[in-house]
């Protein structure tokens, strides 16, 4: 637990005007802005072209697959990611070239100085995949390693979550925003009424250890919910839809966005350095801040790396 970086409201705040020199002269809420107006177009898209591959029932095609056979890619995963890298670059070109990229298909890595967009195109595939309305677009701004801005846009219900360092939480629904600083409860203090959600590995072995953890976790918890997407459990801790969600082996692109909008939302965050790969296996944690100490303590100790192989 001690390679893992504490978000919450106090270290995710900032002077905003502060960081605009690393920003090339953009505030925290500029890269805000860029990242929920490309996440939502990029959630219409996926959309649209899921409508117009299945219509309104059906399964998408399987092109690939990553981590395991059972990890699917589709051709709207690219072709989100293809939009977004596209009106990215339209969008921070400034004259001496575009912010980098990293993204779940097509790579990139974290530059050394400056903003670079991390970016999952559709968090949740198999979801999508099976017509199982919880998928998302993920989008984050980061500076050394940390995210400064980031927006989450839920596919199946026109809803946008953003924030940014020293900002509060907006849900954009319809296009409306919404301004709040969470609905995290603060008052929760017991571990055993905590509604918490978790996710599972496309890799055997990591899941198994995975069950075996959440086995000994079940009997003290409230009850356990499994949706499928990092990104959305994210930001239902921020807005109070859970009150806890912990996972391992996630990649940056998966957590990157979410996690920021969850501290920015008074949550409790503990998540790997975004250098960090999936193959580590280390967990990352979002919660309510009278619980996320005792959780910390009973999901974070362990970390469920991925051989070679992938068993």
């Amino acid at each position: 637990m001690s390679d893992l970086i504490r978000l919450d409201r106090d270290t995710t705040a900032s002077d905003p005007h502060a960081p605009q020199k690393r920003l090339a002269g953009r505030s925290p809420d500029d890269l805000r802005h860029i990242a929920a107006a490309v996440a939502s177009e990029a959630a219409a898209h996926v959309q649209g072209e899921r409508a117009l591959a299945v219509g309104t029932s059906g399964r998408l095609d399987v092109e690939d697959t990553k981590s395991s056979d059972v990890d699917p890619v589709t051709a709207i995963d690219r072709s989100s990611e293809d939009l977004i890298r596209g009106r990215l670059r339209e969008l921070t070109n400034r004259g001496a070239g575009a912010d980098p990229v990293l993204g779940e298909e097509d790579g990139g890595a974290l530059a050394d100085k400056g903003v670079t967009w991390v970016v999952d195109p559709v968090d949740g595939t198999v979801n999508l995949v099976y017509g199982i309305p919880a998928s998302a677009v993920s989008i984050a701004a980061c500076v050394d390693g940390m995210p400064v801005a980031g927006a989450v846009a839920d596919i199946s219900h026109t809803t946008v979550y953003s924030a940014c360092a020293g900002g509060d939480l907006v849900t954009t629904v319809c296009g409306e925003d919404h301004v709040t600083d969470g609905t995290v409860p603060r008052a929760l203090q017991h571990l055993s009424t905590a509604l918490v959600g978790t996710g599972f590995s496309y890799v055997s072995s990591r899941r198994r250890a995975q069950a075996e953890l959440l086995v000994d976790l079940l009997p003290e918890i409230r009850d356990i919910r499994r949706m499928g997407s990092a990104a959305l459990d994210l930001c239902a801790v921020a807005t109070g839809r859970l009150d806890a969600y912990y996972e391992h082996g996630l990649g940056p692109w998966d957590h990157a966005a979410g996690s920021l909008i969850a501290a920015r939302s008074g949550a409790v965050v503990f998540m790997p350095a975004l250098v960090a790969g999936q193959d580590e296996g280390a967990g990352i944690l979002a919660a309510a801040p009278g619980i996320a100490d005792e959780l910390a303590g009973k999901v974070l100790g362990i970390t469920f790396p991925v051989s070679e192989g992938h068993p």
